[in-house]
């Protein structure tokens, strides 16, 4: 199994130019991030991020384009209109990062219901499909009533309406089990067949796999034996440090 570290919600205990480096000291190849930028950033910025990742001789594996302020309650800016110019300037500096970086995944959250357009989030998904040399990823979140994609046939619905080639399922197994999704139903067609990236943790609590009542960690091994080959995120808050949390996942 190939695991990816996601440097927005582990190691946060150091500096964010760091935290690569942590994880390859770690034993990872990969690191995952949601938008680590506050807005568009500037070319210094950028170059900070950038060079902490290849300097750390890691794989970007996947990267959020802008989402908005998570703390403050906004889930994705893909859906308004007022915030098209500002997601698809992101989108470009994204693409920038991910031609330096190899990166293929992206992250695009819709954002939440309340003054969103429909006919703007199709638009900009088209257009970050395009612009975008990978994979659009389209992920149900949890904890947000107001988010448009709470299970993974909102997501697969999202993807089908957009038309556009290479949108597909991020199966976040915390966010689906907490909304009820059936976990196995996704190692099976037709569902399988459409996950662009997997991410992991376990409920309740959003920690490291198998401190809750998910079975991620037997998850884990029934994704090990459909054969997939793709990497999966580790997308949780660790209950202690970031180290001793990785002592509990299958195959390392």
């Amino acid at each position: 199994m190939r695991y990816d570290v996601n440097v927005s919600i582990l190691f946060t205990e150091l500096e964010p130019e760091r935290r690569p480096a942590a994880a390859a000291a770690a034993g990872f190849a990969g690191v995952e991030s949601w938008w680590p930028f506050r807005g568009v950033p500037g070319d210094r910025e950028v170059e900070r991020f950038v060079r902490s990742v290849a300097d750390a001789g890691v794989q970007l594996v996947s990267l959020n384009v802008p989402h908005g302020d998570l703390a403050a309650g906004e889930r994705g800016l893909a859906a308004f209109p007022g915030r098209t110019a500002e997601f698809r300037d992101g989108v470009d500096v994204a693409a920038g990062i991910a031609e330096r970086l190899g990166c293929r995944l992206f992250n695009v959250l819709p954002g939440n219901r309340t003054g969103a357009s429909r006919d703007v989030l199709l638009d900009n998904l088209a257009f970050a499909a395009e612009r975008l040399d990978g994979t659009v990823l389209l992920e149900p979140l949890s904890g947000a009533p107001d988010y448009p994609l709470l299970h993974a046939a909102d997501a697969l619905a999202l993807a089908d309406e957009a038309g556009a080639d290479g949108v597909r399922l991020l199966a976040d197994v915390y966010h689906l089990g907490v909304n009820g999704d059936d976990l196995d139903a996704l190692l099976a067609p037709p569902l399988f067949e459409r996950i662009g990236h997997v991410q992991v943790a376990d409920a309740p609590g959003r920690h490291e796999p198998g401190t809750g009542t998910l079975g991620v960690i037997a998850w884990l091994d029934r994704l090990a034996a459909t054969g997939y080959d793709g990497w999966v995120g580790l997308e949780y808050v660790p209950t202690g440090s970031s180290v001793d949390s990785f002592g509990r996942l299958p195959g390392r």
